[in-house]
């Protein structure tokens, strides 16, 4: 997403029809600045100092998804990730990620690099939900 101002995020909520608290407005505006998806830990560590308790996080991240306003991933690790189901203006769809076996830090792929295209257009009933590749990221 472009805009992460506390406008554009108002305008999301009340558009699923949520109403726009502080704390979804800050949870929106973390993983919107985001380059990967985050953990509810990740977000309750960005926002403890707004005074966001971890219960309220959770909550907020549950219900943003419920609404469509964000995706969650389980990435083999047991640990929900989210990100915007809305990013860089266009529909988020099911995407890869890379996790990294000796850090656990996971990061987006570009679809440019694995194409399922071929294979989806050959079985017509294939729907991609989720790809994940592990391996050993650059840092470790």
């Amino acid at each position: 997403m472009n805009d992460s101002s506390p406008a554009v995020m108002k305008t999301l909520l009340r558009q699923a029809g949520m109403r726009a608290t502080p704390a979804r407005i800050a949870t929106l505006t973390v993983l919107s600045q985001s380059s990967k998806p985050l953990s509810h830990a990740e977000v309750s560590a960005e926002l403890e100092n707004l005074g966001v308790d971890k219960t309220t996080v959770y909550r907020n991240l549950n219900d943003l998804v419920g609404a469509n306003l964000l995706r969650r991933a389980e990435l083999g690790d047991h640990i929900w990730r989210f990100e915007l189901a809305n990013h860089h203006d266009e529909a988020c769809s099911p995407h890869p990620h890379f996790l990294c076996i000796d850090c656990g830090d996971v990061f987006c792929i570009d679809e440019k690099y694995l194409q399922t295209t071929d294979f989806q257009q050959e079985n017509k009933n294939f729907t991609v939900k989720e790809i994940l590749v592990r391996g050993q990221c650059n840092k470790c």
